[in-house]
């Protein structure tokens, strides 16, 4: 199984039997807004594979910023960082496909998990890929054309190439099986988790008070606020939440609006919705959200509505229902996955339906306290640690080890296919 070609200095020899190469560039370990979606799904992961049981060994291949990665790498994970700018996407994208098939041969990888979707077309080892999404075949009007092209092609060509392929979730699963005719049996469904900081704040315990009492002023937040904290773009649905949300201030609704995240694709469309609609006064864009503070922002929002189109898997949802926010969200893709019986769905492209499901949180204290208990039970089995034995059992797969007995897909328990049932309210759509 060891690959014969190693580098004559390697100062440390490994202990281990399997040695497993993670694409890690698109790893942060700061605070900052590059420490999103991306950088959270492999950050999640890898910080707890040296905690799972087994013969593996984990080497990550990093961005020039990420030299060290404290509390984390020891025996079973160290970093391998390059020198080369790939911050860059386009250096990233050659480093993927130059230097990176080099290093695994090098380093005598005996599987390179791929976290993004794309695998380097001379790759000589087996690969495990995961593809969160396929947004740009689904919505390619709402990407470059440049960048919605390269990922159309190289995704393509991966998911045929890849010795086993992880997703988000059962409905992107679906999405990959029918999109590139490849056979379910390679293809896993491991669920994202969500970390631990993201918990219910009790506003009557004294300390836990006092810090989001000073949150609120520190960000001038009113009393009452309808929260959507992710990237801004239509295909989030944001300028359908703006049209649906003007409708129930006409009808006298007296909280605040806040679109929290930056900016993306065609954002001017959601200007333009809350100019129309004439609701500026009551609409705030707080911009980019630090990681630190996005539990304190769902904590102290009345509800969180996430009314998207299509996801992969809809991390935002999964973490307000762990901080017990009471969320409104999309009955389509992977939500219904996420929120299961713990939130209210409906039709993304029903702005009555959208607008009934806020009010009826917002206007009924019993519905909405149901849904504050409802939501971290719903979240506790969503952890990184389920996460990293997935990607784990996933690696043992492609090398054709025995698996104990588990199914192909790897599909986690907490979830099954036909037991979820949606809460009834106005123009919901039920998810069977």
């Amino acid at each position: 199984m060891r690959h014969t070609v190693h580098v004559a200095s390697r100062k440390a020899p490994w202990k281990f039997l399997v040695r497993i190469g993670i694409n890690a560039q698109k790893l942060f370990v700061s605070q900052d807004y590059r420490n999103a979606g991306i950088s959270r799904y492999i950050g999640g992961v890898c910080a707890h594979l040296p905690g799972i049981p087994g013969d593996e060994e984990f080497l990550l291949y990093t961005n020039p910023q990420v030299r060290e990665w404290p509390g984390v790498t020891g025996p079973r994970l160290r970093l391998s960082p390059t020198r080369l700018p790939t911050l860059s996407p386009i250096m990233r994208i050659l480093w993927e496909q130059t230097v990176l098939p080099a290093l695994a041969i090098r380093d005598g990888i005996d599987v390179l998990h791929c976290p993004l979707n794309v695998l380097p077309v001379a790759s000589r080892v087996p690969v495990v890929l995961t593809i969160h999404d396929l947004t740009f075949i689904r919505y390619p009007d709402r990407f470059h054309p440049a960048k919605q092209r390269y990922l159309a092609a190289f995704t393509r060509y991966a998911a045929r190439h890849a010795r086993r392929i992880v997703t988000d979730s059962a409905a992107t699963r679906t999405d990959v099986i029918e999109a590139f005719d490849i056979s379910p049996d390679v293809v896993h469904v491991v669920y994202p988790g969500v970390d631990p900081d993201f918990r219910p704040i009790d506003p009557d315990n004294g300390g836990q008070g006092d810090t989001l009492a000073a949150f609120r002023t520190r960000h001038n937040l009113p009393d009452h606020f309808i929260l959507y904290l992710g990237t801004l773009e239509p295909r989030k649905n944001v300028d359908r939440l703006v049209r649906a949300f003007a409708g129930l201030v006409r009808q006298g609704l007296p909280h605040t609006l806040v679109l929290a995240g930056g900016r993306g694709w065609d954002f001017e469309a959601i200007d333009r919705a809350v100019i129309e609609e004439g609701v500026e006064d009551r609409v705030r864009f707080p911009g980019y959200v630090s990681r630190a503070e996005q539990p304190l922002w769902y904590s102290a929002a009345d509800v969180f509505v996430y009314p998207s189109q299509y996801e992969g898997f809809g991390l935002p949802v999964l973490e307000a229902l762990a901080c017990g926010t009471p969320v409104v969200t999309s009955a389509t893709s992977s939500l219904p996955e996420v929120v299961g019986t713990a939130g209210l769905t409906v039709n993304p492209g029903d702005e009555r339906a959208l607008a009934d499901a806020i009010a009826s949180v917002v206007t009924d204290p019993a519905l909405a306290s149901a849904l504050r208990r409802a939501g971290p039970a719903q979240a506790s089995p969503f952890t990184w640690a389920a996460a990293a034995q997935g990607c784990v059992l996933a690696y043992r797969a492609a090398l054709g080890k025995n698996l104990g007995g588990s199914t192909p897909e790897l599909r986690s328990t907490f979830w099954k296919p036909g037991t979820f049932s949606a809460r009834s309210v106005p123009g919901q759509v039920r998810t069977q």
